[in-house]
């Protein structure tokens, strides 16, 4: 049965909060579990529903999954490794699937695959993943049948000593360091991502015996084995997680506290946080005090890649802006539909314009007022939970699927900092 929050805003929080692992440094990290038959052991696993099902994934390809602590899992191959077996449903629901292609091509030669589904975001091609591996020297095909689209991989072709991307893609560079990683000979990958899942990759990758090194601006070189080993690691906490919670307790005018802070991979969010008004502590090493501000003002947020802002921290900063002095101009150029979740506070009460399917304008400060609104994805389901903090009144937030699959347990964390916050069934 489907579930909703039921959110009672208007108040100030206080307390402490802490991120939890990196939900996308787990994907990768995970796929790279199948480039070895030695045993792996993976620490600080998020347990939020886009893992499980990763998992899942790992089951149906002969992979014991076998959890030894809360949040440590440790994996093994039980049977040979047969891509033919791969549960074809659970592909086509979730995008962060298409990161098994480069060690299931490595490792069997031969794929099958479903279209990834995931977050709808907008028009999410998977061609800068094709491109790379036609690059790596594999033929594609496509298939369309009655029930879905399915991809056909073979690597048969020499692959390339040199490489490019077509963008900054985040999976794309994971499937190219992936892939490049079991191949016995040198790869230099360019226009890569460089992001903290892409860096995390490559140290896990590192771990399994290849040598992987960031070069340059964007650049990786890797040097791969054809029998890479096991490997223990720790996954690093997530900074997208970390940034919702800065922003939220920003967008509150709320003294809180964010423990686990991957400072390094959010100095530039920081940075400018602080240029438009917001008191930002930082105490240690991993911890972030964020104090209420008196006068706050932002005219352009726009998402960038690594070192930028990042996209998933987009619609964080477009709740900030309902609350905020001014005309606020939103920026995503990446995704035609990261925006929707503004028709959401848009109901609420807020005042956004939409230029086109990447910028909005949003005027502040705003007064909104608790209504029914829809999750529409996972990032955007996280600023609705900030807008219902804000909010006066009750706030239903439906299609907490969305939230569930990035933000463990978001609710009973809230409620530390107190929120009025319930986890309901709906009808």
């Amino acid at each position: 049965m489907a579930e909703q929050f039921i959110i009672n805003g208007g108040k100030h929080l206080k307390g402490t909060i802490e991120a939890r692992g990196a939900k996308n440094a787990c994907f990768p990290i995970l796929a790279a579990t199948l480039l070895t038959e030695k045993e792996c052991v993976i620490g600080n696993i998020p347990l939020i529903e886009d893992v499980f099902l990763l998992i899942e994934i790992l089951k149906s390809l002969g992979k014991e999954v076998e959890w030894v602590k809360k949040r440590t899992l440790r994996i093994r191959q039980k049977s040979r490794l047969d891509a033919k077996k791969i549960d074809q449903k659970l592909i086509s629901k979730l995008r962060g699937s298409v990161l098994l292609l480069g060690p299931l091509l490595a490792r069997c030669g031969k794929v099958k695959f479903a279209q990834p589904g995931g977050c709808v975001i907008g028009a999410r091609p998977i061609s800068t993943h094709l491109d790379v591996l036609s690059q790596l020297g594999v033929d594609i095909g496509e298939e369309v049948t009655e029930k879905a689209e399915y991809f056909s991989f073979e690597f048969k072709n020499k692959p390339a000593d040199e490489i490019i991307l077509n963008e900054f893609s985040v999976t794309a560079t994971e499937n190219a360091l992936l892939f490049a990683s079991a191949l016995p000979k040198k790869t230099i990958i360019k226009a890569a991502d460089c992001d903290y899942s892409t860096q995390e990759l490559a140290k896990f990758l590192n771990k399994m015996g290849a040598k992987i090194k960031m070069f340059g601006s964007h650049n990786f070189s890797v040097i791969g084995k054809k029998v890479l080993s096991g490997a223990k690691h720790k996954i690093l906490n997530d900074p997208i997680e970390a940034g919702t919670f800065i922003l939220m307790a920003a967008a509150t005018r709320s003294d809180i506290i964010v423990k686990n802070v991957e400072i390094s991979y959010l100095e530039f969010p920081l940075k400018r946080l602080r240029d438009f008004g917001l008191p930002i502590e930082i105490i240690g090493k991993n911890k972030v005090r964020i104090k209420p501000w008196a006068n706050f003002k932002m005219e352009k947020i726009q998402a960038m890649p690594y070192p930028g802002i990042p996209t998933d921290l987009l619609p964080l900063f477009g709740v900030l802006a309902t609350q905020t002095e001014g005309t606020t101009l939103l920026h995503d150029p990446l995704y035609d539909g990261r925006l929707r979740y503004l028709n959401e506070l848009n109901k609420m009460g807020a005042q956004i314009i939409f230029a086109d399917p990447h910028r909005a304008i949003i005027n502040g400060p705003t007064v909104l007022r608790g209504v029914t609104v829809e999750s529409p994805d996972l990032r955007g389901g996280a600023s609705l939970i900030v807008g219902a903090l804000i909010a006066k009144g009750e706030t239903v937030i439906n299609n907490i699927y969305q939230i569930d699959r990035g933000y463990e347990r978001i609710e009973e964390r809230l409620q530390k900092l107190g929120v009025d916050i319930r986890r309901v069934k709906s009808d």
